[in-house]
C-alpha cells in the first residue's frame, strides 16, 4: 500500500479508496471496501477569496461576458437541449468505454454495446487507464493512462483504437470552452497543464502548493473560470481561463478529499462531492465560498444531471448506492441501493436519459440503473478495476472533457 505523506496514518489509509489512483508519493493504489468515515473534519474555510472573472455583479447573470470564441450559450441553460445529438456524433455506435485502473493487471479499455449489454472488444489503452474523455469537437476519444504516460486515442465512429499521444502522468482531461486548450490533470506531480488540444504538447503548467492531487474540474457558465478539486489536500482552486492563473482558494479541510465538480444547469452553483466529509457542497458562481452543505451517504463521488435537468444523481461509493438530489427542493429525494453494496464510482447517462451507467470499481462490474425506478436493469462483468467510464454518444455541441461533460 502506497504512502500518502500528507495526512496522519489513519487518513492516509482512507486515501487509498479515493478516485485518484496515484498519490503525491506513490504510483499504485488499493481499495478498502466498506469504509465509513465517522471522524469529524474541519469546517470548510476560504482563503484568498476572489470574485469570479467575468462576473457582472448587478445583473447577477452567470452567462454574461462569455469567454471569447466559445459557442453561443443556449437560452435554456448551461446544457441547452440535453437530448439532441450533434450531427458530428449521430452515426457513432452506442457504446460504453470502460477503462481498467488496476495497475497490476490493467492497461485495457472494454467496449460494451449499450443495447445488447455485450462486450464488443477489449482495447489496449496503457497501464493505469483512468478516465475516457471526448475531445472538444466530439470527434475523438482519449483514455488517460497514467503509468503509460500516454493518451490512447479511440475513434468514436468505429470504437477502434486510434492515434496515441505522449504526455506525463495524465489522470483527467478537460478542454476550455473555446476549444483552444486541453487541460490535463497530472495528479501524481501536482500539476495542471494547459496543452495544445490536438497534439497535447504542454504550453503552460500551474503548480499551486495548496493543491495536492488535482483531479476533477468544471467551468463556469460563461467559461471565464473553472474550479479544480485537489483530492489530497482538501482544497479547491479557482483558475482564470484567460490568464491561466489561480485567482482563488477554498479549503474544505484536510482529509475532505473532494472529488467530482459539476456546474448546475442554471449556471448559478457548483456542486462538489466532498467524499470524506460525506457532504455534497454547494458553491455560488459569484462567491467562492461554501453556501450550503447536504449530508450524503458514505463517500459521495460522482455527480450526474438528469436529462430534464431537474435532478442530480450522486454515487455514494462507501454505501453502494446512488442518491437522487432534487435541485429545486435542494434535498435528496430517493436512494438506489445495490444489494451487493458495490463501490460505485464514475459513469454517465444514455442519450435518452433512461439509464445511468456506473462502474463498480472494486468489484469489476458495470451497472445500469433505470433512472425512473432506480432498479438495476443491467449488470455487465468487465473485471479489473473499472474507473471513469464514458457513455457515448452524448447530447451537446461540444465537450469540456472528463467522462463526457458536454454543453
Amino acid at each position: 500500500m502506497r504512502k500518502i505523506g500528507l495526512f496522519a496514518t489513519g487518513i492516509a489509509s482512507l486515501a487509498l479508496t479515493a478516485c485518484g489512483s496515484s498519490s503525491p508519493s506513490g504510483t499504485g493504489s488499493s481499495s478498502m471496501p466498506g469504509i465509513d468515515m465517522t471522524t469529524p473534519m474541519a469546517s470548510p474555510t476560504a482563503t484568498a477569496p476572489s470574485a469570479s472573472p467575468g462576473a457582472v455583479g448587478a445583473s447577477g447573470n452567470p452567462f454574461a461576458d462569455p469567454l471569447p470564441g466559445m459557442p453561443e450559450i443556449p437560452a435554456n441553460g448551461v446544457y441547452g437541449d440535453s437530448t439532441s445529438l450533434s450531427p458530428a456524433v449521430e452515426g457513432d455506435p452506442a457504446y460504453i468505454y470502460v477503462p481498467d485502473s488496476n495497475e497490476s493487471s490493467g492497461g485495457t479499455t472494454t467496449v460494451i454495446d449499450q443495447h445488447t449489454h455485450k462486450i464488443v472488444r477489449v482495447l489496449p489503452s496503457g497501464v493505469l487507464s483512468q478516465h475516457v474523455t471526448p475531445s472538444h469537437d466530439l470527434r475523438h476519444i482519449f483514455v488517460e493512462a497514467s503509468v503509460a504516460n500516454r493518451l490512447y486515442g479511440i475513434d468514436p465512429a468505429t470504437g477502434q483504437a486510434a492515434t496515441s499521444y505522449s504526455i506525463e502522468r495524465p489522470y483527467n482531461l478537460y478542454f476550455t470552452p473555446d476549444g483552444k486548450f486541453g487541460v490535463e490533470m497530472d495528479e501524481q506531480h501536482q500539476k495542471i497543464q494547459f496543452t495544445d488540444p490536438n497534439t497535447f504538447k504542454v504550453i503552460k503548467t500551474i503548480s499551486d502548493p495548496a493543491c495536492q492531487g488535482p483531479n476533477h474540474a468544471d467551468f463556469s457558465a460563461n467559461g471565464r473560470y473553472f474550479i479544480v478539486s485537489c483530492e489530497f489536500s482538501g482544497e479547491l482552486l479557482k483558475i482564470d481561463t484567460v490568464t491561466q492563473s489561480v485567482v482563488g482558494h477554498l479549503s474544505l479541510g484536510n482529509g475532505a478529499m473532494p472529488q467530482d465538480v459539476r456546474l448546475a444547469p442554471d449556471g448559478r452553483s457548483f456542486y462538489v462531492a466532498a467524499m470524506m466529509l460525506n457532504k455534497l457542497v454547494q458553491i455560488p458562481w459569484n462567491d467562492f465560498t461554501v453556501a450550503k452543505e447536504y449530508s450524503t451517504m458514505t463517500m459521495p463521488h460522482g455527480i450526474y444531471f438528469s436529462r430534464d435537468q431537474q435532478r442530480a444523481f450522486v454515487t455514494a461509493r462507501g454505501a453502494g448506492a446512488v442518491q437522487v438530489f432534487d435541485l429545486a427542493q435542494e434535498k435528496f429525494v430517493a436512494t438506489w441501493q445495490t444489494p451487493e453494496h458495490y463501490h460505485l464510482d464514475m459513469g454517465g447517462l444514455s442519450v435518452d436519459g433512461k439509464t445511468l451507467w456506473i462502474s463498480a470499481r472494486n468489484e469489476g462490474w458495470v451497472l445500469g440503473f433505470d433512472t425512473t425506478t432506480g432498479a438495476v436493469v443491467a449488470k455487465i462483468r468487465v473485471g479489473g478495476m473499472p474507473h471513469g467510464l464514458l457513455v457515448w454518444p452524448q447530447p451537446g455541441r461540444y465537450s469540456i472533457g472528463h467522462t463526457g461533460v458536454t454543453r
